[in-house]
């Protein structure tokens, strides 16, 4: 827990610096291929800090994750077989058997099962770079990915924007057990994947 609670902490120190924005983009940018960390702490922290901005944070959130999904997109198709082997070895979620199952998925649902990554705890990259990979429709791709990821963050921008620090304060005191949850929901995606399967 403490190297991805420091990892944690590190996201939030951007929201008191002049850089939070900036920091939330690349962020998010990053989490939509290699990064472990989703970037929905900083986001939260950054709109309790100005409210009456929560919801542009949101946009910048939306559109850089849906930038970073295209260029996972880019390396599944560009690059994958220079460096499927480093993704494999050294990023969280991404193993030949998640792309094996995601293949079939998108043989029959490529829209839901994009969208449903990008909404819930399932990792995203592994469907951004596997879509690339396995050549699906891009248009179908890039609506999925700006649909589901804008509903996410747009969402929690209103969950600040209504009940403010408290939710920021439960985060803080159950970081724990909610990153524990976290993964089981995780495990519970790709379980989930394999049962419809």
């Amino acid at each position: 827990m403490r190297p991805l609670r420091r990892l944690y902490d590190w996201m939030l120190h951007w929201a008191h610096t002049r850089w939070g924005t900036p920091a939330l983009g690349l962020l998010s940018f990053a989490e939509s291929s290699f990064f472990p960390i989703p970037p929905d702490p900083l986001l939260m922290a950054l709109a309790l800090g100005r409210p009456a901005r929560a919801f542009g944070f949101a946009a910048v959130c939306t559109g850089a994750s849906v930038l970073g999904g295209l260029a996972g997109y880019g390396i599944g198709v560009a690059a994958w077989s220079l460096v499927g082997d480093w993704f494999f070895a050294h990023v969280p979620g991404v193993t030949p058997d998640a792309f094996g199952r995601v293949e079939v998925l998108y043989q029959n649902w490529d829209f839901w099962a994009v969208f449903l990554a990008g909404l819930t705890p399932i990792p995203y990259k592994v469907f951004t770079l596997s879509a690339g990979v396995f050549a699906i429709n891009l248009p179908i791709f890039v609506i999925a990915s700006a649909v589901s990821r804008g509903l996410r963050f747009f969402v929690e921008a209103w969950l600040i924007h209504r009940f403010g620090a408290p939710i920021t304060a439960f985060i803080d005191r159950w970081f724990n057990l909610l990153t524990l949850a976290f993964g089981v929901l995780l495990i519970g995606g790709f379980l989930l994947i394999e049962w419809v399967l």
